[in-house]
């Protein structure tokens, strides 16, 4: 048996809302760090305010930078998740033969898939773009995942399993 490697890094998109509030934080911390030396009575108070907003921008920013990372080795694909390229967090991993189906989002193959309730796991991109190349992976009955493979990870899956994988 042949083992197949392949990984795929796929950037997660920001909210406009993080990246104000991420911003914000770090506009305070200047702000604090300032009044620190301008204003030598309010010293603690800029002081403690620096640090707490500093920790708060970092924390902020290490959570909004997300990245997804698929891995794809021997029947089974791992999820990821790169937080600001310094952290990594392994999310999920799924079984190829417990798989239901993969295919385009958009696909007549998920028709049949469309009025399941199912818990929607997002490790896409995060949004639609044109052309829209998200997947859908039903998973064991109760888990919609979205995912935003490459071309060759689906070509290597669908040769493992080819009534499951579906490229339209």
């Amino acid at each position: 048996m042949s083992d197949a490697y392949v990984e795929c890094l796929v950037k997660a998109k920001t909210s406009p809302l993080a990246k104000f509030f991420k911003v914000f934080l770090m506009t305070l911390t200047v702000v604090f760090v300032l009044a620190v030396f301008v204003l030598p009575p309010l010293m603690i108070f800029g002081f403690i305010g620096a640090i707490l907003t500093g920790g708060g921008a970092y924390f902020v920013n290490l959570y909004t930078d997300l990245e997804y990372e698929y891995l794809y080795l021997d029947k089974e694909l791992v999820v990821d998740k790169v937080m600001a390229k310094t952290k990594r967090k392994r999310i999920a991993t799924y079984h190829l033969d417990r798989i239901e189906i993969l295919a385009p989002i958009r696909s007549y193959h998920l028709d049949n898939y469309k009025n399941r309730n199912a818990k929607v796991k997002d490790y896409s991109v995060g949004e639609e773009l044109k052309p829209d190349k998200r997947f859908a992976m039903y998973y064991e009955g109760g888990e919609k995942i979205l995912l935003n493979p490459s071309e060759e990870m689906i070509k290597i899956m669908k040769n493992v399993a080819p009534r499951k994988i579906f490229s339209d």
